[in-house]
C-alpha cells in the first residue's frame, strides 16, 4: 500500500496504544514514524520532518506538551493530542499551545483516522508558501533550538527534573571547556547517531 496521504509522527508511552495507532494509520495510507517518549519524538521530528504529530500528553521525561511546544516553535509542525485526561487545566493548555485537535481516550482507530485526515486537509488549505514563512520567522540560534532537546534527552535518560538536567548539561560543558551551545549540539548529535539503524551506510 502506498503512503500518499502524508507523513505523521505518533508518540505514546503505552506500547500497545502506539502499535495500534501506527498500524491503523499505516493501513489508512499514511507514512508513520513512531516514538514512545518525548525526547526521541523530537529527534525523529528533526530528522524526518513529518507534516503532523499525534501526541500523548502524559509521558515520562518530556511530556506531550513539551514536544508540542518544540514542534510549534522550531519546526513549525502542527500537532494534535490524544489523551485520557480532559480536566480543565489540560484543556486550557491544549488551547494555549494551538493544537489542531484534542481527542480523548478511549478511542478506536476508526475515530482517529478521520480526525487525522481532516487535520491534513486543513493544513494543505492553510499552508504558507515556504519563502513567505522564511521571511517572517526570526533567526534561531543553536542554543535556542538544541538546548531544550539536550535537556530533554538528559531528563529522559537519567530520570532528572528539568532544572537538574540543565545543571548537568552546564557542568558537562564547563568540565569539557565548551560553550553550552556546542555541548548541547554534540549531545544531540551523539544521540541521533546512536538512534540510527545499524545497517545505515
Amino acid at each position: 500500500m502506498s503512503n500518499e496521504k502524508g507523513k505523521i509522527l505518533v508518540v505514546d508511552d503505552d506500547r500497545l496504544v502506539l502499535a495500534t495507532l501506527t498500524y491503523g494509520l499505516a493501513q489508512a495510507g499514511f507514512e508513520v514514524i513512531d516514538a514512545d517518549n518525548g525526547d526521541d519524538a523530537i529527534l525523529l521530528a528533526r530528522e524526518h520532518r513529518p507534516e503532523l504529530a499525534l501526541l500523548d500528553i502524559r509521558m515520562e521525561g518530556l511530556s506531550g506538551f513539551d514536544v508540542a511546544a518544540y514542534l510549534r516553535e522550531y519546526l513549525h509542525i502542527p500537532f494534535m493530542f490524544l489523551s485520557a485526561f480532559a480536566d480543565e487545566e489540560t484543556v486550557a493548555k491544549v488551547k494555549e499551545l494551538g493544537a489542531v485537535a484534542y481527542l480523548v481516550k478511549p478511542l478506536d482507530i476508526h475515530q482517529i483516522v478521520p480526525a487525522v485526515e481532516a487535520a491534513f486537509a486543513n493544513r494543505k488549505q492553510t499552508q504558507q508558501p515556504p519563502v513567505a514563512a522564511a521571511l517572517t520567522e526570526p533567526p534561531k540560534t543553536v542554543l535556542d533550538e538544541l538546548a531544550p532537546v539536550a535537556v530533554g534527552v538528559l531528563m529522559h535518560r537519567y530520570s532528572l527534573s528539568r532544572q537538574d538536567a540543565l545543571t548537568r548539561l552546564q557542568k558537562l560543558a564547563a568540565a569539557e571547556g565548551r560553550e553550552l551551545e556546542l555541548q548541547a549540539r554534540l549531545l544531540v548529535e551523539a544521540v541521533e547517531m546512536l538512534a540510527q539503524p545499524a545497517n545505515v551506510k
